[in-house]
């Protein structure tokens, strides 16, 4: 009888939520690498009507002072990570591109 009744109050205290303290959320990361490049993708916005091509992707690198350069061809799936340092440079199925921005 004993162990009936405990094996009931372990199942009713197993549904139980007993409510503790959370710890404390740390504190985001500042979006800014370390080495402190970031882009600056409004200072490239000229390229956007340019045929894409590595030199001009270089190029756009130097310019925006990003760390890194990611294309994007037309329906192409993307990690949704953001990078302060990447210039995201899309375009279309002719080379050209269509949109400049950092992430």
């Amino acid at each position: 009888m004993r162990m009936i009744a405990l094996l009931a109050c372990m199942a009713a205290t197993a549904c139980a939520n007993p409510q503790q303290d959370a710890p404390a959320a740390a504190e985001p990361l500042p979006a800014v690498p370390a080495a402190g490049l970031a882009c600056a993708a409004e200072s490239v916005q000229y390229a956007i009507g340019q045929k894409s091509s590595p030199e001009l992707g270089s190029k756009l690198v130097k310019e925006s002072g990003s760390a890194s350069l990611r294309c994007m061809p037309p329906r192409s799936a993307a990690t949704m990570d953001y990078r302060a340092d990447r210039l995201n440079v899309h375009y279309n199925d002719d080379m050209i591109i269509t949109r400049i921005n950092c992430g």
